[in-house]
């Protein structure tokens, strides 16, 4: 089986799970698959064309989804900043691989948001979180880490991820 066969595999198997991850990030259906589809692409450059080899490829689609994500989350925030106030509708929004000194202001501007929404958070639920969003941990990883099982961990992160979705939801007075 050649490597293409063997990431198509991964993706297949592993499918479902992998646009769960993304659609717990972006909370869209449709874009959740985009960024899935998105992440095997990226999976396939870097190792057949470009001959990476790497040593765990799911946890790097994990990553990699992660990141997509993440990103396109922040630039629809951004984007929907500049319709609500009073931007042209036709003007068109170029996609760059660099982020714009906007967007980077303002996914900083998230991350300390988000940072603050977590050290709010119990400390075993935040480490589970952390681990979860910014270490690509797997579920089974973070209840070993924790000494716990791999169900309290998942509602360790599904707590944390509610907390945090509906802190930053809340504006700030």
């Amino acid at each position: 089986m050649g490597q293409p066969d063997k990431y198509f595999e991964l993706f297949a198997t592993h499918r479902t799970d992998l646009v769960r991850f993304a659609r717990g990030i972006m909370r869209d259906d449709s874009l959740a698959e985009d960024v899935v589809q998105d992440a095997f692409l990226r999976l396939t450059t870097a190792t057949v064309i470009q001959g990476r080899v790497l040593s765990d490829p799911l946890n790097y689609v994990y990553r990699i989804i992660r990141n997509l994500a993440f990103d396109r989350y922040r630039r629809r925030q951004f984007e929907a900043g500049l319709f609500d106030h009073g931007v042209d509708s036709s003007s068109e929004t170029i996609e760059a691989d660099v982020p714009t000194p906007e967007g980077e202001a303002s996914g900083k501007s998230d991350m300390r948001a988000m940072r603050a929404a977590m050290a709010e958070l119990p400390e075993r639920t935040c480490v589970a979180l952390e681990m979860h969003l910014f270490d690509g941990r797997k579920l089974r990883e973070i209840a070993a880490h924790l000494g716990v099982s791999i169900g309290m961990a998942h509602s360790l992160v599904a707590a944390g991820m509610e907390h945090c979705r509906k802190r930053l939801s809340t504006p700030e007075s």
